[in-house]
């Protein structure tokens, strides 16, 4: 079960109905982990209205060095330390370690607690895996920005379950060497190995991708390959008012969509200019039916 929260859709300056980006993907498996990504301005007071707990946070995934992306950090910091976290923290992000060492480094202010920053490739065409967890790994590629960004990928990892009529066509009986194989993807059985995929019936796991800020790209595409979910920079309603910003409009985003092949479209990052975003999602189902605008403290409930 993923269950994602959007704490703030605005772009550049924060309104009042709407605050700066950062969205809480909380997973639940064996184990828990609450991902951020993005972190701007009032991110923890945010979370606090949300009861989602700040100290809960194992990793935060920054799109790009933009204020409105992660001028929330210094504070969030400076709380899980006067609140005594012990527990690692990790910062993803292009030209973290550059950037997480200044935010450390600003005023009197330390941690007691571990803060790892890990640099994201920013340029190029390569999907890179940069972060693993028990059920899942995350994803980045770069995009087009005006400074060095990134998109992000949650990827459930596919889940197997055994069938037994597969194991009797291949004379094999059940036993503990079906652990090893869960475990390993592979077991050596009666002389012979064996492959997960030989034996059970496999549900693909979830997918979701974060585009934080681009211009429409190949690479968006790319990574979002029949995802679940496509949250994706919508910040102009026409070309018009985009020209040279270097941002998405409505429609470039329901394009990546389509083309993508994606399940489900949600529309962030909206100009301060729209206090209306009704005609977004009008013009986005013109193009991709399944297009949702998100809102502040908007939640998804998503399961495999």
């Amino acid at each position: 079960m993923l269950d994602i929260t959007f704490l703030g859709t605005v772009s550049g300056i924060p309104d009042k109905k709407r605050g700066h980006p950062a969205i809480v993907f909380e997973y639940s498996s064996e184990t828990k982990d609450t991902l951020l990504f993005d972190c701007g301005e009032g991110t923890q007071k945010r979370l606090m209205k949300t009861g989602i707990s700040f100290m809960k946070i194992n990793k935060i995934f920054i799109s790009h060095w933009h204020a409105d992306h992660f001028a929330g950090l210094l504070p969030l910091l400076a709380t899980m330390n006067l609140e005594k976290r012990q527990s690692e923290l990790k910062i993803f992000a292009p030209e973290a370690e550059r950037f997480v060492s200044n935010i450390l480094d600003l005023g009197y202010f330390g941690t007691r607690f571990p803060v790892t920053a890990i640099d994201v490739p920013f340029e190029g065409e390569e999907i890179t895996k940069i972060d693993e967890g028990e059920d899942y790994e995350i994803l980045s590629i770069p995009v087009l920005h005006t400074v060095p960004a990134v998109a992000y990928c949650f990827k459930e990892k596919d889940r197997y379950s055994v069938d037994l009529e597969k194991l009797k066509e291949m004379g094999l009986n059940r036993g503990f060497w079906l652990k090893k194989l869960k475990k390993d993807g592979e077991a050596e059985v009666k002389g012979k190995k064996v492959k997960i995929e030989q034996v059970s019936n496999v549900k693909p796991g979830l997918k979701v991708v974060y585009t934080g800020d681009t211009l429409p790209c190949d690479n968006v595409i790319k990574i979002s390959q029949n995802a679940d979910l496509l949250i994706h920079d919508a910040t102009f309603l026409d070309a018009d008012d985009a020209k040279g910003k270097n941002h998405a409009t409505v429609k470039d985003a329901a394009e990546s969509a389509k083309k993508a092949n994606v399940k489900e479209l949600v529309l962030t990052h909206f100009s301060r200019r729209y206090t209306d975003t009704k005609e977004q999602e009008e013009e986005a189902k013109k193009v991709f039916e399944n297009t949702k605008v998100a809102q502040d403290y908007m939640r998804l409930k998503l399961k495999a």
